[in-house]
């Protein structure tokens, strides 16, 4: 056997024990076992089933009442590019688990089947009315910024009226993350800019959150800013490759754009 046949057996004798291990006694390797498949991206039948299965589990559960393995088999799920996993993510949404519902909503974001968006606008629609937000929804026991970023990664123009009173959470990632599908819903420079001006937050953690948000919608205008933000060079460049990438989609047949070789420059500068 030569060296690559060898490693693909192994990884072969690999995918079959995270398998088996998501039916097995130990918690720990349950839970261990989901996480393994979706960050290898093992795409095989019986690891959708196993995973599934997986969020319906009532035996993995912390003292303060959160469900482990479920977090752990939706993440992986959303990783999958399986669409029969969508049913099941969707009811995982009424979960009592705050970190299961993100969890659920971002694979739905990931898999980009438009049945979940009747579900995701539901929940946001229990928190506004009259364009305002209601005091359920001024708290996050909603994952409200994954909800409205999978809205607007899934282009649901309708909810533009749900996502705007969002604009003025208390929560600042919150606020980030409806800028964010604003953006992408209406092209609005505005809510771009709103964005950028935000980079000179004091919190690095936030700071780091809007490098993700700018370099997701690939906005050019923050080229320059985001090179200068204070925050790792690493996340920055990842930022301004999501700008890149728009950057090229947008170029000329023949030639990158102007903004595709700033932002190229930019990222030599950074390296």
């Amino acid at each position: 056997m030569d060296d690559e046949s060898a490693i693909q057996a192994g990884e072969t004798l690999n995918t079959i024990q995270a398998i088996e291990n998501l039916y097995c006694e130990d918690l720990g390797l349950r839970a261990y076992a989901a996480w393994w498949l979706g960050k290898f991206r093992v795409n095989d039948p019986a690891a959708i089933v196993g995973l599934i299965a997986a969020l319906k589990d009532e035996a993995d559960r912390t003292p303060e009442g959160g469900y482990p393995l479920r977090r752990n088999a939706a993440r992986a799920l959303g990783k999958l590019n399986d669409l029969q996993a969508v049913p099941a993510l969707i009811e995982c949404l009424n979960c009592s688990d705050f970190y299961v519902r993100e969890a659920a909503v971002q694979s739905l974001e990931m898999l980009g089947d438009p049945s979940c968006i009747p579900h995701l606008t539901e929940i946001l629609a229990a928190s506004v009315r009259d364009g305002k937000l209601l005091p359920q929804g001024e708290d996050f026991s909603q994952p409200y910024d994954s909800i409205i970023e999978a809205l607007g990664t899934l282009g649901v123009t309708a909810a533009v009226p749900l996502i705007q009173p969002f604009l003025e959470h208390p929560i600042p990632r919150i606020q980030y993350a409806g800028l964010r599908s604003m953006y992408q819903l209406t092209q609005d420079t505005v809510y771009g800019d709103r964005l950028v001006q935000s980079l000179s937050n004091g919190d690095l953690q936030l700071r780091r959150a809007l490098l993700s948000d700018l370099g997701a919608i690939g906005y050019l205008p923050a080229a320059i800013p985001i090179s200068q933000a204070h925050a790792e060079n690493s996340l920055k460049l990842i930022s301004l490759k999501g700008i890149l990438e728009t950057q090229i989609m947008l170029s000329p047949f023949d030639r990158l754009s102007d903004g595709a070789v700033q932002v190229m420059q930019l990222m030599d500068e950074l390296l």
